[in-house]
């Protein structure tokens, strides 16, 4: 006699028989898959997966083998990092922002629409006028400065920026609507520059000024021409009518010589036709002279070319950079006593495109400016609730950081008592960390002068300088060295890209006159009446200043901080040259300020001369 074997499916042995299988394919440490998938490898899981092997084992005792203790005991509890304080952090404790400050972009004013070709239909008329209406002007540009924005990356990846074009016309005399306006936001502090310009309408007044000139050298070749002929009919016994009026000889024959009333051709890119046009129509077809360029009436509104602002304030209003394109003629336009119903209309022009290089300058009231590895970062933490990266290593911070110190500690009661200059009362400051400075960084070494730009904007400069690196005031040199050779170069720079405005004022007196004393002549290449938003040339050895010793907790730091007070005092009464070398200078007291930024020792110090330097300190 057969048996036939009974599988019979029980999830609880097979649950322990996995348990206790060694794993296929040991998990390789470092791998991302703790940070894909969290929930598999936390502490709630593992106990709710030994809940679940534990009530399946219960369920089926006779059939299953018990789990040896040894098991359980080999499972060690997960270890805890031990997180660190705010001023040393452990190193996964930062914030990294999405952070660029300079952007290239192209700017596409929106086209105007096609004009309409349609005629009127109704009952009882055959054949009716035209009616087509016009096309609408092409979307405009604008440019709006904003708190909200702290970086130029939207522009970045973007790139090019168009907006909308103008609706086509439509039958019975109804123009298109406007092309869709685009508003670009960008952060307070941003310089503009205008790059390349391609304007259709200038290039259409320039071609029509070519033309003309040509014309008139035509028209002068034909009156010489005309005149010869004339004096040789003359001379030749001419008929006695030709004689009489020999002007009005030579102005026929130029007439018949420089006629510029047609007839034109079809230009594909400048015409439409009606659809039931055929090509032979074409080839016959005379077409009137076409238009003159015309610019949107906003045109008149815009930012003078070429483009160079400074948006340094916020903005309630937008400024206009490009303007739309003006829309096609329908066909109404073009009704004569020849043509009554003509069946052709004009194109929208194309809109402008601009190229515009933005780049931002960080507005704070101060600015960290130092070596690598100087302690800014842990300094920046200490002062106020910022995530800035820190590490004891050089180039920790790859960007610029902005922290806000509150001056009241959020307690209602402020330690420091300041006005703003509009006369509210101040409740914090910012202050920008930028990335350590390297020697020539002005020569782009390092990270170069991509953001030796913010050190323009800051109010009061702060030299981070580290006690135990070194002789302080060599290091204090160094940075004032690049400091001020960038400054030097950023002067040349802006004075080679903006034309000068020239300014001159004549003699005011007769004496002045016969002393044959020089006129006065003024070259400006800031702001303007005309201008108003133009760049200024950046002045960074004028700002306040001061000196934040880091790292005075360490050993033999005392007496290199004795040779740098005592540096900073000949300094502030000329006695030495000033460090930047530069002559228009900060003519005050410079102060030094010994601190512990890891055991935020010092710091209220900081906040103290920084609140009275932004009151009194002329910035």
């Amino acid at each position: 006699m057969r048996y036939q074997a009974k599988y019979v499916w029980n999830p609880g042995r097979m649950l322990a028989n996995a348990r206790n299988m060694p794993p296929i394919c040991s998990p390789l440490q470092g791998t991302l898959t703790p940070f894909l998938y969290p929930l598999f490898f936390s502490s709630a899981a593992r106990t709710g997966s030994r809940t679940l092997f534990n009530t399946l084992h219960k369920r089926d005792e006779s059939t299953t083998a018990s789990v040896p203790a040894s098991a359980e005991q080999s499972e060690q509890p997960e270890p805890t990092f031990e997180e660190g304080s705010h001023l040393n952090p452990p190193p996964t404790d930062y914030s990294r922002t999405i952070f660029s400050d300079k952007a290239t972009v192209k700017l596409y004013a929106g086209g105007g629409g096609h004009g309409c070709i349609s005629f009127l239909r109704e009952k009882y008329i055959s054949a009716g006028p035209a009616n087509g209406g016009d096309g609408g002007t092409g979307g405009n540009v604008y440019i709006q400065a904003t708190r909200g924005e702290t970086s130029l990356h939207k522009l970045a990846r973007r790139r090019n920026i168009k907006a909308g074009r103008g609706k086509n016309g439509q039958g019975r005399t109804r123009n298109g609507e406007r092309g869709d306006d685009v508003i670009i936001q960008v952060p307070v502090g941003t310089v503009i520059r205008e790059v390349e310009r391609m304007d259709p309408v200038f290039e259409a007044e320039q071609k029509q000024k070519l033309e003309d000139a040509l014309q008139l050298e035509a028209s002068k070749e034909a009156i010489k021409e005309a005149s010869i002929e004339v004096s040789k009919e003359a001379s030749n016994e001419a008929s006695d009518e030709d004689s009489k009026e020999p002007d009005k000889v030579v102005s026929n024959e130029v007439s018949k010589k420089t006629s510029k009333k047609g007839p034109w051709k079809w230009n594909r890119d400048k015409w439409l036709l009606y659809p039931a046009v055929t090509p032979e129509d074409i080839a016959t077809a005379e077409f009137p002279s076409l238009p003159k360029a015309r610019r949107s009436p906003l045109a008149s509104s815009q930012a003078i070319a070429p483009i160079s602002l400074d948006l340094s304030r916020p903005m309630e209003r937008p400024i206009l950079l490009t303007a739309g394109a003006v829309g096609g003629m329908g066909n109404p336009h073009f009704v004569t006593k020849e043509v009554p119903r003509p069946k052709y209309a004009t194109r929208g022009d194309e809109g402008m495109q601009v190229v515009l290089e933005l780049e931002l300058k960080l507005l704070a009231d101060v600015g960290f400016v130092g070596l690598p590895n100087a302690g800014k970062s842990t300094l920046l933490r200490a002062m106020s609730k910022s995530r800035a990266r820190v590490g004891n290593w050089a180039f920790t911070t790859l960007q610029p950081n902005i922290g806000t110190v509150v001056l009241d500690d959020n307690r209602g009661r402020p330690e420091e008592q300041s006005r703003l200059p509009n006369g509210e009362p101040r409740t914090n400051y910012t202050i920008a960390d930028i990335p350590g400075l390297v020697q020539d960084a002005h020569l782009d070494r390092g990270l170069g002068v991509s953001f030796l730009r913010h050190v323009e904007r800051a109010r009061v400069l702060a030299f981070v300088i580290d006690l135990s690196a070194g002789n302080a005031v060599q290091a204090l040199q160094a940075l004032w060295k690049e400091v001020g050779e960038y400054e030097r170069m950023k002067i040349q720079e802006e004075q080679d890209n903006s034309p000068p405005m020239v300014q001159w004022s004549p003699f005011q007196t007769v004496q002045d006159a016969i002393r044959n004393q020089p006129e006065t002549i003024i070259m400006n290449t800031g702001p303007s009446f005309e201008a108003p938003l133009k760049p200024a040339i950046p002045s960074i050895a004028g700002k306040p200043w001061f000196v934040v010793a880091t790292k005075a907790d360490l050993p033999d730091t005392k007496e290199n901080f004795a040779e740098l007070r005592a540096y900073l005092e000949k300094v502030g009464k000329g006695e030495v040259e000033h460090p930047s070398g530069q002559k228009r200078v900060w003519e005050q007291a410079v102060s030094a300020v010994p601190v512990s930024a890891i055991n935020g020792h010092g710091t209220k110090q900081i906040t103290t001369l920084v609140v009275n330097l932004l009151e009194h300190g002329d910035v």
